[in-house]
């Protein structure tokens, strides 16, 4: 389906001669449909090498055959072109690239893929230029983006930061202007985490929205890939394309009759004695003044939410293990990952078996709370922490940069073992300068909800 250019427009406004980096996703397409995506494609390869020699974002960039795609969709006529025709998009190193080979971050591999990742098929499918793949931390273990093999990878609003992880070179490239959009995957709040960092928009969609092929699975029940972008149309256009769904809106009051939208906040976290930064806690303030400014009901979650820290664990060192025995020289990997290794061969079949079942559990116990409060979302900080040193796990080993890791997973881990959607949302700034982020959890099924609703914080 291919949305006509004037409406694009219309929505985004007029961009007139503003630079491409500046461009969202709908006026890049807009732009392309006018111009031609050659053009494009060039300014986004020349804002890579102007920019990420300062951010290293970026692990490979296919300049010569990102040209030769752009030149191939500029001959289409305008009725076979694309929802994302002729924009750039940056991969995150986990997912298949056809001719590119996947490292999950590591120094381990060589051999170059031979076909794409489901979800980056349909990305070109649609017109995407698949510009490059982006850094992550080995294996995705950590919400800070750096590693022996790669170096650190920092954030463009303030390079001694991190853009945290482990979708950062992701994260980095969409707000530095390198590309409109990117992919990444979530874990453990791998999108959602450097989407906070970084000011995006990022959405981690329910289990099972999303192909995994041609792997079984990420990190077994908890991760799924998911889109990152500066605005909600940008997600919600990117997902018309990866899950089969009409993403016309819901309207800007409830869904069901005249309904208003209802939203339950929370500060306390499923981590134990992590506290909340007050920056954050404050941005989570704003949204609910926001959000009852537009109409929307809120009011605290009643409801204790399950621990979901056993079974995530449980499936964090068993993904992991699982990636480790893809690798080709499995003996490069970092030093530290050789005991996520030994404990992840500590993970049984049956301990697995066990840890989604009870995931499974908790996602119900969830559905059962939402239902039952009768609320559309749950809101919450997206993390605890602030915008971190961008070294700061360098040199540490795996049990320290676990512990450093807490403060950022802390109300994100929580949704990938429920599997419910969750969405990352901007929310101004702290004293510091830096981002401030709110999430929004809808139930199973409710990644529309969660877009439309996210608009009453635009």
């Amino acid at each position: 389906m291919a949305p006509q250019e004037n409406n694009a427009s219309a929505r985004h406004g007029n961009v007139g001669d503003a630079p491409w980096h500046e461009l969202d996703a709908h006026q890049w397409r807009a732009r392309v449909a006018e111009r031609s995506a050659v053009e494009g494609v060039r300014a986004a390869l020349e804002r890579i090498e102007e920019r990420d020699a300062f951010i290293n974002a970026f692990s490979q960039v296919f300049a010569e055959d990102a040209l030769r795609a752009a030149s191939a969709l500029d001959q289409l006529d305008p009725s076979e072109r694309g929802a994302l025709h002729g924009v750039p998009v940056a991969i995150k190193e986990e997912l298949d690239v056809a001719g590119a080979v996947t490292s999950f971050g590591t120094r381990a591999n060589h051999t170059p893929k031979t076909a794409d990742s489901a979800v980056v098929a349909r990305l070109r499918a649609a017109g995407a230029i698949i510009i490059g793949k982006t850094h992550m931390p080995e294996f995705g273990a950590y919400p800070l983006t750096s590693s022996q093999g790669y170096g650190v990878t920092r954030n463009p609003i303030d390079l001694s930061r991190t853009p945290g992880g482990s979708s950062g070179g992701s994260a980095a490239a969409v707000a530095a202007g390198m590309v409109p959009i990117a992919m990444g995957g979530d874990g453990g709040g791998s999108v959602r985490i450097p989407a906070a960092m970084c000011g995006l928009v990022g959405l981690k969609p329910g289990r099972g929205v999303l192909p995994t092929a041609p792997y079984t699975d990420l990190w077994k029940s908890l991760g799924t890939s998911g889109p990152m972008a500066r605005t909600v149309e940008d997600i919600e256009l990117m997902m018309s394309v990866l899950q089969d769904y009409d993403p016309a809106p819901l309207g800007p009051r409830g869904h069901e009759g005249e309904r208003p939208w209802r939203v339950a906040w929370l500060d306390r976290s499923s981590t134990p004695f992590i506290p909340v930064a007050t920056a954050n806690r404050e941005a989570r303030k704003r949204a609910t003044a926001q959000l009852e400014a537009q109409g929307v009901e809120v009011r605290p979650l009643s409801a204790r939410l399950p621990d979901p820290t056993l079974p995530f664990l449980i499936l964090m060192f068993a993904g992991i293990r699982s990636e480790i025995g893809l690798l080709e020289k499995p003996d490069r990997i970092e030093k530290r990952h050789r005991l996520t290794k030994l404990v992840g061969a500590l993970m049984t079949p049956k301990m697995v078996s066990w840890a989604e079942k009870k995931a499974a559990a908790i996602g119900r116990k969830v559905s059962d709370i939402m239902a039952r409060e009768g609320i559309d979302a749950i809101l919450t900080p997206t993390v605890a922490d602030r915008p971190r040193r961008a070294d700061l796990l360098v040199g540490k080993g795996a049990i320290r940069a676990s512990l450093l890791s807490m403060p950022s997973i802390a109300y994100t881990a929580m949704w990938n073992v429920a599997g419910q959607p969750a969405l990352a949302v901007p929310m101004g700034q702290g004293s510091d300068g830096l981002p401030t982020s709110v999430q929004m959890v809808g139930d199973v099924g409710a990644e529309k909800k969660l877009l439309d609703l996210a608009r009453e914080l635009a």
